[in-house]
């Protein structure tokens, strides 16, 4: 089994031969070149853990190929063969990204474990590179599914303001994936390495949601008994997504206001105020201007918010992207239960796409997931949808249900009055004369959270 692909560079073809001939014998594939010229060639057309090489080569110096390398080839770690008297030259390359020089004349048997440790950090750096590749893959753009006029121009919004540091505000109802466009932005910025934090805003009562978000001082409060990071602080470096922003408390807002001008605030207890670095992406489905007329939300707030805004289109309006999210939502779900993929019936897609998907992408998935659960080998057919959904469209149902099942009539009438609140969970649940907690439990239940 080979451990690894390293490449020789010398002119002194003795040298090199026996070089390649000891590594060959350690189980390296190794490839020669007598050139910089050559060396670089090879570079272009295959791919090498490990480079070792002169330091004195007859067309190109060996610092000046080190930093060609690296600049070219980042992963790849080099090793530079020096002559005696010439060590000021392998601590030069060091300097320009080398991983270790050598002095030619020196036991062989030294090159060894320095070409081994050369080796694992090459292979290490493979290996974050294919974690990277993952990561980016599940969290990044490529996540998100369709190919409709409206979805693509979202996309192609938020990958031109994703290389900046702006503040982000994605507007759009219920369910249309605004944390999976806020993950994709941050994935794509230049803070991918750092933490994404996200917070729904309206989860939380006002003094909870401060702790959470800000911290605190030990003593603070009764069970305060030691210091706490908020999630501004956790996120410095990286980015945080404030979701439902919209739910703000105004003196939350007042506080996020001096976080948006100068990346400080004061903890509860402090007196002195704590520096971050943090970009800012918020979401809501509420009209913020609106709310600013009504004295609900801060417009200085708004304004420091809505920089750039992006507007997610509702499911309702990407009809063609329904059958491509569903095939996805299907794969997905039949890996995790551990079964094989069915097929999707016409009449099943032509339900799916008569449907007003008031919930968006999040109903969608949840009823894919259901159907998945209770398929066979038959595949997926329009029996496995629930019963609103296989009669008509929510858009047009009449005022009164035409179905008489007792969770389809609650589940219309949640989604009126969310409809009626604009969203707002806690006046949906004063409303409907339930707890939130309960609220928050059927719009789950009815894939409408």
């Amino acid at each position: 089994m080979q451990k690894g692909k390293l490449l020789i560079i010398d002119d002194e073809d003795r040298l090199r031969q026996l070089l390649s001939r000891i590594m060959q014998l350690e189980g390296y594939e190794v490839a020669e070149a007598a050139t910089a010229k050559e060396g670089l060639k090879k570079l272009e057309h295959d791919t090498f853990d490990v480079i070792l090489s002169d330091v004195k080569l007859p067309d190109i110096n060996g610092i000046e190929l080190t930093k060609k390398i690296k600049e070219n080839w980042p992963a790849t770690e080099i090793i530079v063969l020096t002559a005696y008297g010439t060590i000021t030259d392998g601590v030069t390359a060091i300097k320009h990204g080398a991983f270790d020089y050598i002095t030619k004349g020196d036991d062989n048997e030294k090159i060894i474990p320095l070409v081994s440790k050369a080796m694992d950090k090459a292979h290490l750096q493979h290996r974050v590179h294919e974690l990277e590749n993952k990561l980016s893959s599940r969290f990044g753009f490529e996540r998100i599914i369709g190919t409709s006029a409206a979805i693509t121009e979202a996309v192609g919004l938020a990958q031109k303001v994703a290389v900046t540091d702006t503040t982000v505000l994605l507007l759009g109802e219920t369910g249309t994936g605004k944390e999976v466009f806020a993950e994709a932005i941050h994935q794509a910025s230049s803070r991918k390495a750092k933490a994404f934090v996200a917070v729904n805003c309206s989860a939380f009562t006002k003094e909870l949601l401060e702790s959470e978000l800000f911290g605190y001082k030990a003593g603070a409060f009764t069970n305060a008994v030691k210091d706490k990071k908020g999630l501004f602080e956790e996120a410095s470096g990286g980015t945080i997504f404030l979701d439902e922003i919209g739910e703000l408390d105004l003196d939350l807002q007042a506080k996020l206001l001096r976080v948006l001008e100068s990346q400080q605030f004061i903890k509860i207890g402090d007196t002195r105020p704590t520096q971050v670095n943090v970009r800012i992406i918020a979401a809501t489905n509420r009209d913020l201007l609106a709310e600013t007329v009504k004295g609900t939300f801060r417009l200085d707030i708004y304004y420091r918010l809505s920089v750039f805004q992006i507007t997610l289109p509702p499911l309702r309006e990407r009809k063609k992207d329904i059958k491509l999210i569903a095939a996805y939502f299907v794969q997905y779900f039949a890996a995790k239960v551990k079964k094989q993929v069915p097929p999707l019936s016409p009449a099943f897609i032509e339900k799916l796409e008569a449907y007003n998907w008031p919930g968006n992408i999040r109903e969608l998935k949840n009823i894919i997931e259901r159907a998945i659960i209770l398929t066979d080998e038959n595949g997926l057919n329009e029996s496995l949808l629930p019963v609103n959904l296989q009669e008509h469209a929510l858009s047009n149902l009449p005022n009164q249900p035409q179905s008489f099942n007792l969770d389809s009539i609650e589940k219309l009438h949640i989604q009126r009055v969310l409809n009626h609140t604009k969203g707002n969970r806690t006046e949906t649940a004063r409303l409907l004369n339930i707890g939130i907690a309960t609220l928050y439990r059927k719009l789950k239940e009815y894939g409408l959270d």
